[in-house]
């Protein structure tokens, strides 16, 4: 059987607080709060249910000097690595480095003079604290929008270049970078080509989306094909959706392709006239009920005899569809059968064994 592992490009490893970006570490999953930064309590609980949903990193905005004040405030308040977003007043990254921010997202060449540029890096390389670069390509310099007459992914390569060289100049490596279109193949030609200028660390997205449906379909293309390519080290899903939608998304890009595992991946037929019970019902269900977990667990849930065996024979738990009665396995192994009536309660309590299994497992090592 051929084995399906993606080969990741070797970069360097930075820290984003106690979260590790880069050479060996996981795949993160970022997003970003929506809320109006100076409203204290509702970014804070937009960052827990980011960290609750599979958050590794979330970034906020601090378009303001009392977003700034205000950022002390929820740092304090939360646990989370938080990666402040800046633009243009160099006086607020520098704010942001002194209030503990565990990353500054800026653009180099849109934060002033180089003095301005200098004291921000100084500040910290002093703190030890990484800059993230990113590049879009709705911003892009209005003299290279001049010398390639649109965006294209030469135009976004050298933009990025700028900013690293700047960086390079004052010997600062603590950084990771981004260079993003909401055009697909735009991205992934950047993406390509940056990663064999530079060895930082990567962070991947299609900037603006589109909606949770559309949105999803673009960046799951687009990353995708990144990281099959070894390319990236974190990544971020931009949806014009509930930030939690984004790390819901992330995770299952991640899943889908061995990359990272987390929580219950159900496998599921789309249903014909051969099923035996309502797999788009049942399949809806238990996504609800048991997204609570985070344990690793796969569930087969196949209406028919057709597929089934072969789904529920190597997932932790399977259901495959009969009449009178269902088929449920264990372990890949037949278990025990199984009314409609019963068949959720029966998965979802299945499913909780494996998931405390696996958290005393872990716990035991």
């Amino acid at each position: 059987m051929l084995e399906n592992k993606v080969i990741r490009k070797k970069t360097k490893k930075i820290w984003i607080g106690d979260v590790p970006v880069g050479g060996d570490a996981p795949i993160s999953v970022q997003s970003m709060t929506n809320t109006n930064t100076e409203d204290t309590e509702k970014t804070v609980n937009q960052i827990n249910q980011l960290q609750e949903a599979g958050a590794d990193i979330v970034r906020v905005s601090l378009p303001t000097e009392a977003a700034a004040d205000s950022f002390k405030k929820i740092k304090e308040k939360t646990s989370i690595p938080l990666v402040t977003d800046i633009h243009f007043d160099h006086k607020i990254a520098l704010k942001a480095l002194e209030l503990g921010a565990d990353c500054v997202r800026i653009n180099p060449g849109n934060i002033g003079t180089e003095k301005k540029i200098k004291e921000v890096i100084l500040s910290a390389k002093d703190k030890n604290i990484p800059i993230r670069i990113g590049v879009n390509a709705g911003s892009l310099e209005k003299d290279l929008q001049v010398k390639y007459g649109e965006p294209n992914s030469d135009a976004l390569v050298e933009s990025a270049m700028r900013h690293v060289e700047i960086l390079n100049k004052h010997n600062f490596d603590n950084f990771k970078l981004s260079i993003k279109s909401s055009d697909i193949y735009m991205t992934i030609d950047s993406y390509r080509k940056i990663s064999n200028l530079i060895d930082q660390p990567l962070h991947l997205g299609i900037t603006e989306s589109g909606s949770l449906k559309s949105g999803t379909v673009r960046s799951s293309i687009g990353l995708g094909a990144l990281l099959m390519d070894g390319i990236g080290d974190t990544i971020r899903v931009s949806l014009a959706s509930d930030p939690v939608d984004e790390i819901g998304v992330g995770w299952e890009i991640l899943k889908s392709l061995n990359l990272r595992s987390r929580g219950v991946k159900i496998i599921a037929c789309p249903s014909c006239s051969r099923q035996n019970f309502q797999v788009i019902d049942t399949v809806n269900n238990l996504e609800q009920k048991l997204s609570e977990i985070k344990q690793e667990v796969t569930l087969a849930v196949i209406g028919c005899y057709v597929n089934g065996p072969g789904e529920s024979k190597v997932a932790d738990v399977g259901v495959t569809g009969a009449t009178p009665k269902h088929l449920i396995y264990i372990k890949g192994k037949p278990a025990y059968k199984v009314n409609t009536a019963d068949l959720e309660k029966s998965l979802i309590t299945e499913v909780l064994k494996i998931a405390e299994e696996k958290s005393n497992t872990i716990v035991a090592q």
